[in-house]
C-alpha cells in the first residue's frame, strides 16, 4: 500500500504544475505566476514564471501581521562572547530589518543590486541578509575570516554596491581581525563597492576608513525604515559561492519563488517542524546549510531559530550542544557528523549529555558529508533518538535525498540518507548515462527539471553552468557524487566521483573503506585517499584521528584496522597501510579535505583550499605522510 511519502513522490514527478502549484499556496504572492514550471528555454528552467513576491515579506511581516508577532523569531547564542544570550520577537525582529534596509535604501541599493555581507555568526548577519531580501537586492555572505585574494575574487564577480561586515570574529581562543583582511581584498578588487557597513564589536574594534566606510550603529540611528518590495520570482535572492574545479568561484544563484516554496514545504515534510516549534541548524551563515535552515526555512515556517556563535567542543566542553538544545527547547537540530564526531572523540560515553534534559528534543539531522554507520549508531544509542542522514549541495538548496519523517517515517540504513526527496528524480548511471542494476556503484544524477529551489544557473555564467552539471549527462543534473540504489529504493553516496578509486582495474569506493575503519571502537574519524602506485594505479591509505583516552599502542590498532578492510571488503581493496594522526584538514563547514590530502601524498602542487579551517594542519600531514615514505619522500626513494 502507499504511503505518503510515495504518493507525493510519484505526484512531484508526473505532475510537477500541480504538486508545486499547491505547495506554493502556502506562501504569499503580489502577483501569482502565469506558470508553475516555465520551459520554454531549455535547459534554463524557471519556477513560478511571471509571479511576484518578496521573500522577507514571507519570513518576517506575514508572522508579524498573521498572530505571530511575540513569538521567538531568533535566540542568539554565543559562548565565544561570555555567554551571550538574546531573543528576538518576530516583531522586533521585522522592526531591526526594516531599518537596516533603510540604511542600505540610503547607500542606493535596490532591486538587482548586489551586497556582500562579509560577517561573523551574529544576529546582524542574518538582518543584512534579510534586509536585501526585503529591498529585492542580491545578497552574497562571504565566510568571515576568509582570506583577502578570496574575497576580492567574489567581489570582483558580484560586484557589489555595498559590503557589510564586521570589526572581527571571536574564535575559542582568538579574536580574528576582520577589517584588514577586508582592507586587503578591497585593494586587490577591481571593482569598488560605494560603500562598507562596518559592525564593530567591542572584543576587537577596527579603525574606518573616511568617506568609504560607515559605522553599522551610527548608520541605524540615522536611519528610516524601509518597506518590501516585490520582485519577480525568478529574480535571484542570493548568490552563494563554492569552489569550481579551475580554482575561480562559482556564484551558485538561487531566486526568490522557488527557493521560498521548497524550503517551506521541506521543514513540515522532511524534518517534520510545525510553526511555532524550536529548530537549529548548527552550522554558520557563510554555508548554505545557515542561509536554508538558519536564516530562510524556519523563518518562512514561522518557527524560532538558533543562531549558535561557538563550536561543538572547546565552547567550553563537548557538552555545548546538549545545553544549547536544553536552554532553548530544540526540537529538531541539523548539524555535520564532523561536529558528532568531534563530540565522540572528546567524551565517547557521552557523560556530559547526562547532565542537561534533552526531553523536548525529537529528532537530529545530519548532512554535509556522509555520515559514517559508526557514529549514526552512537548517536543513536547516546540520545535514543530518531538520528538522520541527509544528502544534498550547495547548488541543491535544500536536501535531495532524505527519510522525509513529515511524511513517512522509513526504518534507517546506516550508510544512507534513505530515499530521493519529492521533486528530486535522482538516478544513478554509467559513463554513457544509462541506468545501472541496483547495488552497483554509478554516478549520481537528477533528472532535468531540477526542482524548485535549487539553481536555474551560476551568476553571469550561463554556459558555465551547462559545462559544469549539464553536458556530461544530457539531460541530467550531475551531483558529482558516486552511489548506488539498492533493492528497496534506498540511495548511498558513497564518495565524490573523484573519490573513486581505481585499485589495478577495480574501481573502489572510499566512503566504503571509510565506513569499515570508523566501525573500529578507538577511531573517533577518518579518511582515506587513493594515492598513486605503480603497480596498481592507485592504493588506498587510510588516515584515522584516535580518541581521547586510548592507550592501544597505533601499530595495534593500523594492524586491527587493515584486518577489518580485508575481511569487510576483501583482498581486492589492497588495503595495507594506515597512519595515526592528531587531526585531519577540513574546510570550516566540516569536509575533509581528500583531495588535498592526495596531492600531498602523492608529492604534487598543491594550493590549500580558501575554505580550509586549518592551514597548519597540512604541515602535520605533510610530517606524518613523509615519516611513511610518501609526500617528499617519494622523491628521495626514487632518486
Amino acid at each position: 500500500m502507499a504511503n505518503q511519502y510515495d504518493e507525493a513522490f510519484r505526484r512531484s514527478l508526473e505532475d510537477p504544475d500541480g504538486f508545486w502549484g499547491e505547495a506554493a499556496q502556502e506562501i504569499d504572492w503580489y502577483k501569482k505566476w502565469d506558470k508553475v514550471l516555465d520551459d520554454s528555454n531549455k535547459p534554463f528552467y524557471r519556477w513560478f514564471a511571471g509571479a511576484q513576491i518578496n521573500t522577507c515579506h514571507n519570513a518576517l511581516d506575514r508572522h508579524v501581521d498573521g498572530g505571530r508577532a511575540d513569538q521567538l523569531a531568533l535566540v542568539y547564542d554565543s559562548p565565544v562572547t561570555g555567554n551571550t544570550v538574546k531573543k528576538f520577537t518576530y516583531r522586533e525582529l521585522r522592526d531591526w530589518v526594516a531599518r537596516f534596509a533603510g540604511v542600505l535604501r540610503d547607500e542606493g541599493v535596490g532591486v538587482g543590486d548586489r551586497v556582500i555581507i562579509y560577517m561573523p555568526m551574529v544576529p546582524e548577519a542574518m538582518v543584512a541578509m534579510l534586509a536585501c531580501a526585503r529591498l529585492g537586492a542580491v545578497h552574497s555572505v562571504v565566510f568571515g575570516g576568509f582570506a583577502s585574494n578570496e574575497l576580492a575574487l567574489r567581489i570582483d564577480d558580484a560586484q557589489p554596491k555595498v559590503v557589510v561586515s564586521a570589526s572581527c570574529g571571536i574564535e575559542i581562543n582568538r579574536v580574528v581581525p576582520y577589517k584588514p583582511l577586508l582592507d586587503g581584498a578591497l585593494d586587490l578588487a577591481k571593482s569598488k563597492p560605494r560603500r562598507c557597513i562596518i559592525l564593530q564589536r567591542p572584543e576587537g574594534p577596527a579603525e574606518l576608513t573616511s568617506g568609504r566606510d560607515v559605522d553599522w550603529d551610527e548608520a541605524m540611528a540615522k536611519a528610516e525604515p524601509a518597506d518590501c518590495v516585490p520582485v519577480a520570482a525568478t529574480d535571484p535572492l542570493y548568490i552563494l559561492y563554492t569552489s569550481g574545479t579551475t580554482g575561480e568561484p562559482k556564484g551558485v544563484v538561487h531566486d526568490n519563488g522557488g527557493h521560498a516554496v521548497a524550503l517551506k514545504w521541506s521543514m513540515k515534510n522532511i524534518y517534520n517542524i510545525d510553526p511555532g516549534d524550536v529548530y537549529w541548524a548548527a552550522s554558520d551563515v557563510g554555508w548554505v546549510v545557515g542561509h536554508s535552515y538558519i536564516v530562510y526555512a524556519p523563518l518562512l515556517n514561522g518557527c524560532t531559530s538558533i543562531l549558535f556563535e561557538g563550536k561543538p567542543v572547546g565552547t567550553p566542553d563537548a557538552g555545548a550542544f546538549w545545553r544549547v538544545i536544553a536552554e532553548h527547547g530544540v526540537k529538531c537540530m541539523f548539524t555535520a557528523p564532523t561536529a558528532f564526531r568531534a563530540i565522540k572523540r572528546e567524551d565517547p560515553n557521552g557523560d556530559l549529555m547526562k547532565q542537561y534534559d534533552l526531553s523536548k528534543f525529537v529528532t537530529l539531522f545530519l548532512a554535509g558529508e556522509r555520515t559514517d554507520p559508526d557514529t549514526l549508531h552512537w548517536a543513536e544509542d547516546l540520545l535514543q533518538k530518531p538520528v538522520i542522514d541527509h544528502w544534498w549541495q550547495t547548488e541543491s538548496g535544500w536536501p535531495m535525498a532524505a527519510n522525509c519523517i513529515g511524511l513517512h517515517h522509513f526504518p534507517v540504513k546506516p550508510g544512507s540518507p534513505t530515499k530521493p526527496v519529492p521533486g528530486w528524480d535522482v538516478r544513478v548511471v554509467d559513463e554513457a548515462c544509462n541506468e545501472v542494476k541496483k547495488g552497483d556503484i554509478g554516478a549520481i544524477v537528477v533528472k532535468l527539471p531540477l526542482p524548485p529551489g535549487a539553481l536555474p544557473t551560476l551568476w553571469n555564467a550561463d554556459q558555465r553552468y551547462i559545462d559544469s552539471y549539464l553536458s556530461e549527462f544530457p539531460g541530467h543534473y550531475k551531483t558529482a557524487d558516486a552511489g548506488y540504489f539498492d533493492e528497496d529504493g534506498y540511495v548511498s553516496i558513497m564518495s565524490r566521483t573523484d573519490d573513486i578509486i581505481n585499485v589495478a582495474g577495480h574501481r573502489l569506493s572510499t566512503g566504503a573503506m571509510e565506513e569499515v575503519l570508523s566501525a573500529h571502537p578507538d577511531v573517533a574519524e577518518c579518511a582515506v585517499v587513493g594515492v598513486a602506485d605503480q603497480l596498481k594505479g592507485q592504493l588506498p591509505l587510510g588516515f584515522i584521528v584516535l580518541k581521547v583516552g586510548v592507550d592501544k599502542a597505533d601499530k595495534d590498532i593500523v594492524d586491527e584496522v587493515v584486518g577489518m578492510v580485508r575481511e569487510k571488503i576483501g583482498p581486492v581493496a589492497a588495503f595495507k597501510q594506515a597512519t595515526v594522526v592528531q587531526r585531519l584538514p577540513k574546510t570550516r563547514s566540516g569536509k575533509i579535505l581528500r583531495g588535498t590530502i592526495q596531492k600531498i601524498a602523492d608529492n604534487e602542487e598543491y594550493k590549500a583550499p580558501a575554505t580550509i579551517d586549518d592551514p597548519a594542519i597540512l604541515g602535520e600531514i605533510e610530517d606524518v605522510l613523509n615519516a611513511i615514505g610518501y609526500a617528499g619522500a617519494r622523491n628521495e626513494a626514487a632518486s
